[in-house]
């Protein structure tokens, strides 16, 4: 076994022989703890700004949900025109060009300016995790090359120093050889999946779904309920194979989640397992459509197969791609009955288990007992694409997370501020008129709907309109401790607004705009909090965060 300390393609490699005590103890200017979409564009943030950077990863890949949780990017509309930072669309842009330096594209798809690999109908840059991993790992390769940046693999918080309101240190377990490192930083920015750091660094935290007496939000729960947690899924690929063999064995639970009927409410529309769910912005049951040898839906409606498909055979050589490849992150493979936020470690493995189970089952069941319009039963050429995710089970390296803790901030986004018909009622404009709240703090913009999938608590989809939005320099900073900010979907949101803050590029743009943060406050030697309090200081970083690519305001348009 060998240990990686720097990227895997510009690494340093140690035997597995115990840590030197240097190497326990790692000094830097801000620490990232967590290697997904937003840790990474937290770090890109940093080291573009001449910090010192140590970033910390769970799994063996950097991403998250662009890579190791296997989610296509899911972006508004006017994702190619503006709507991100300058590094989101660099990254965009890097995809697409390394496809056309490695694979064997038709020309038509080379020379095509917006090429999108998949051709999903998601996302207009729906293609392979692998790829978004050696885009990544390019930004930061030069960093890691002159020792300014540090990342540590298989790495999880497991303690955490404070001296009053302060974080001194962090302390991460390697899962493979239970060996501990000692981070000390200026500033540590949170961007684990579920914000690990919070209760180490005892920052005050929230989880689950708040009272509507607390957040006067129309779509909040009557009471609070700290364990009422989106679902987590755990996504994977598959291709097919026309006239082969490819049924999985039997998962264990099968017969279980073949006649699992959700209690939801309001209700779900029958068994899991099927080929119908609520329409989740109606609830009404949605028939929805699957064959892997069509090309189009022709008046089904959502054909399956193409909506997360990250290789269509049209856009490479004949040959290239017997048949196409789609990534599964469906109605049917989202897990609710029970969070990971609350869970002790036992629970919390188990319940990772039955979410595995559920996924596998779902493919079982579409192999073998998935109803055809021929009157067949399962298509059994589904072909499990373990190399698609790297990994022996065949699932994402880990669980797709729509809810984390969230931090309580100097300022917390409601409902009222970006939720159409809530702000309608609040500032009594129309439709045409109305946009979302103006914040003077803005460090960038984001824009999806408030997209809730069933929860943990018995709630089916709570899908309605939203208005583009900003985010605000007070939803990233904790309301008591001062050198720890949030980096991903634990800033200042609430279990309702979480349902637009937590897509990639708004993702992006929060880890982003923390890092960035944390150099600017380093380098002016004032706190953000004391940055965001003064106009001057405010409007110095936000020229400085402009002339970095970040856009700060939208222009005029409608709700989606």
């Amino acid at each position: 076994m060998k240990r990686r300390t720097f990227l895997k393609n510009a690494a340093v490699l140690l035997p597995a022989a115990r840590l030197s005590a240097r190497e326990r103890e790692i000094s830097c200017n801000v620490a990232v703890i967590g290697g997904g979409t937003g840790g990474f564009a937290a770090a890109l943030a940093a080291l573009r700004n001449g910090m010192r950077v140590v970033l910390t990863e769970e799994t063996d890949w950097l991403g998250g949900q662009l890579t190791a949780q296997a989610v296509p990017p899911d972006e508004h509309p006017w994702i190619e025109e503006f709507g991100c930072t300058r590094s989101y669309r660099a990254y965009r842009n890097a995809v697409r060009e390394y496809y056309r330096r490695h694979y064997p594209l038709t020309t038509q798809a080379r020379d095509r300016w917006n090429l999108n690999p998949g051709n999903g109908s998601v996302s207009r840059l729906t293609h392979e995790p692998r790829v978004s991993v050696a885009v990544l790992e390019e930004f930061l390769a030069p960093y890691a090359g002159s020792g300014q940046l540090i990342v540590l693999y298989r790495r999880i918080p497991v303690a955490a120093s404070v001296d009053r309101d302060r974080v001194t240190s962090v302390t991460v377990r390697d899962i493979e050889t239970d060996e501990r490192q000692t981070i000390s930083a200026r500033y540590y920015i949170d961007a684990t999946e579920t914000g690990e750091l919070l209760p180490l660094t005892k920052t005050e935290f929230v989880t689950g779904s708040e009272a509507q007496s607390k957040t006067g939000e129309p779509h909040a729960s009557n009471e609070a309920r700290p364990t009422n947690v989106q679902s987590f899924t755990y996504c994977f690929a598959m291709d097919y194979r026309d006239g082969e063999e490819h049924t999985i064995d039997k998962p264990r639970d099968y017969q279980y989640w073949r006649d699992y009927v959700p209690k939801l409410q309001p209700p779900w529309t029958g068994k899991l397992l099927s080929w119908s769910c609520p329409n989740p912005q109606t609830l009404q049951k949605r028939d929805l459509f699957f064959d892997p040898r069509a090309e189009t839906s022709d008046g089904h409606g959502l054909n399956l197969w193409i909506y997360r498909r990250v290789a269509d055979p049209a856009n490479f050589v004949p040959g290239a791609y017997a048949n196409g490849i789609t990534l599964v992150n469906w109605p049917q493979n989202d897990y609710w009955l029970g969070d990971l936020l609350s869970a002790s470690s036992a629970e919390r493995e188990h319940r990772l288990q039955q979410a595995k189970q559920l996924s596998l089952s779902w493919l079982y069941w579409m192999q073998t007992e998935a109803p055809r319009e021929n009157g067949a039963q399962g298509w059994k050429g589904l072909r499990l694409r373990k190399d698609i995710v790297g990994t022996h089970d065949g699932l994402a390296k880990y669980p797709y997370i729509r809810e984390s803790r969230r931090i309580e901030a100097d300022f917390t986004i409601l409902e009222q501020h970006v939720g159409t018909e809530a702000r309608m009622k609040e500032t009594g404009k129309s439709r045409e008129e109305v946009t979302a709240a103006a914040f003077s703090d803005t460090v960038g913009i984001g824009c999806y709907r408030l997209d809730l999938h069933p929860s943990t608590g018995g709630d089916n989809y709570i899908d309605v309109s939203s208005l583009p939005f900003q985010i605000p320099m007070g939803a990233l900073i904790p309301k008591r401790v001062e050198n720890l900010l949030a980096g991903c979907k634990n800033l200042g949101v609430t279990h309702v607004t979480n349902g637009c803050y937590r897509l990639h590029p708004v993702e992006w743009n929060i880890g982003e705009a923390a890092g960035a943060i944390a150099a600017h406050a380093i380098k002016t030697k004032e706190t953000p909090r004391g940055i965001r309090k003064s106009e001057s200081k405010l409007a110095d970083l936000q020229r400085s965060l402009r002339r970095q690519g970040f856009e700060l305001t939208w222009p005029q348009i409608h709700p989606v």
